[in-house]
């Protein structure tokens, strides 16, 4: 059952508790396995994949790589009416990214000198596509359409078959249909470190993006340095926001809607209406009859779920703060109204037909963001990520000679002597 609070202090502690979503001792267990992996990889290449595959998965990954008559045979298998699901939805998440792309900056400060800031795309990428509980096709579209956008040479992905050695066909045509041509059929720690370090057959990449469990999260966090990451992806979690308008059937199943992903999901419903409150357990009850994944949902909800009865939408939104969902749902009667108080959230979903699913697949903002309450300083997966920009300096003699005393000065304040002589040499006698 659902927990449910009234006052102010319980929901914000409750809140709290629901952003640390981590089971410690798993995570330490974890953690050892991981660092051996990665070292096993780093020295052995494809025969640590290999092994590690074969132990976790039940295949041997031989061959690696998925061919490019695989992929066209997955796209071409596909039935018509989800063809043209794909087709949208990377139609309009393209569009998006293409918007977000940034220009390069030059200008002219105030002595003739110029200064600006160039951005150029990383050279290779890998993409992690997560497997086991489900498939995502729409995170293949969500991170490779960005990477494409941005101009990235070449685009590496992993993503773990099932005991047979069988990719899921979706996730194939997904692939198929975003230009992604380099695939391997790995999973977990050992992919990540494969695209990490590079081993005889998989590329090193310059970045990783992605998404996937706790294994991988910690190896793409051990890894950090040797290459990029998007982001640590937590749990999904949903935080909705309604008053007196919201109906409580729409509302049980977009809290029900991120329950479904894992165990660890957070669904958040903050109201003002008591009446709402009262009718949501019973609705959520109802819908999870004969769920194919009630299991999962049921323990979602039960554990990291929650209803609070807020006295004003004021403070809803300052509850919502505190938590920084990963996606925010304001369903109100005037949403605009509040938009403004929200400072934290990875997504915001305005009104009853936004329904989070919306951007899950197709709206075209992306769908990889932050989570565990990091909305509190980053955001979704874009164009820039895949970017890296430098920084444009040409001074001419009038803009050095106006300002070198000032660097000189600055220079000698920070005891570095040979910064200053560098100017000073420079200065017109």
């Amino acid at each position: 059952m659902i927990n449910c609070v009234r006052d102010y202090h319980s929901a914000k502690q409750e809140l709290e508790r629901l952003s640390k979503r981590t089971n410690l001792d798993a995570q330490k267990a974890a953690i050892a396995i991981v660092d051996e992996i990665l070292q096993q990889v780093r020295q052995n290449g494809d025969q640590a994949i290999c092994t590690y595959t074969e132990k976790f998965d039940g295949f041997l990954p031989r061959p690696l790589k998925v061919s490019a008559h695989q992929l066209e045979n997955a796209w071409d298998r596909t039935p018509k009416e989800l063809q043209a699901a794909l087709s949208l939805a990377k139609e309009r998440i393209h569009d998006f990214h293409l918007r977000q792309k940034p220009s390069d900056l030059i200008y002219e400060g105030a002595f003739g000198e110029k200064l600006g800031r160039r951005w150029k795309p990383i050279q290779k990428a890998g993409i992690y596509i997560p497997g086991g509980k489900a498939a995502y096709p729409s995170t293949v579209l969500m991170n490779a359409i960005p990477a494409k956008v941005a101009g990235v040479e070449q685009l590496i992905m992993t993503t773990p078959a099932d005991k047979n050695g069988n990719l899921n066909q979706t996730v194939l045509a997904a692939a198929h249909i975003a230009g992604i041509q380099d695939i391997y059929r790995i999973g977990g720690a050992q992919a990540i470190a494969a695209m990490a370090f590079g081993t005889e057959t998989i590329p090193k990449v310059d970045l990783i993006s992605g998404p996937g469990n706790l294994y991988v999260t910690l190896a793409k966090k051990a890894v950090y340095g040797e290459v990029g990451i998007d982001s640590l992806a937590g749990p999904s979690e949903v935080l909705i926001i309604a008053d007196h308008t919201a109906k409580a059937r729409p509302i049980a199943a977009d809290l029900l809607a991120q329950a479904e992903h894992d165990p660890l999901a957070a669904s958040i419903l903050l109201t003002t209406d008591l009446s709402l409150a009262k009718q949501i357990p019973v609705e959520i009850e109802k819908q999870l009859t004969n769920h194919p994944r009630k299991e999962i949902c049921s323990s979602s909800i039960s554990n990291w779920g929650l209803i609070v009865i807020c006295n004003t939408l004021s403070e809803c939104a300052e509850l919502s703060n505190i938590f920084s969902p990963e996606h925010l749902e304001l369903i109100i009667e005037k949403p605009e109204s509040l938009i403004e108080e929200i400072r934290n959230a990875g997504a915001i979903f305005i009104g009853p037909w936004s329904p989070e699913a919306v951007g899950d697949y197709l709206a075209g903002p992306n769908h990889t963001l932050p989570t565990s309450g990091t909305a509190r300083f980053s955001g979704a997966l874009s164009v820039e990520t895949f970017l890296r920009h430098t920084s444009l300096i040409q001074f001419n003699q009038e803009a050095f000679e106006a300002t070198s005393l000032a660097v000189r000065e600055l220079a000698k304040s920070e005891g570095l002597h040979s910064h200053e002589q560098s100017i000073k040499i420079r200065e017109v006698k």
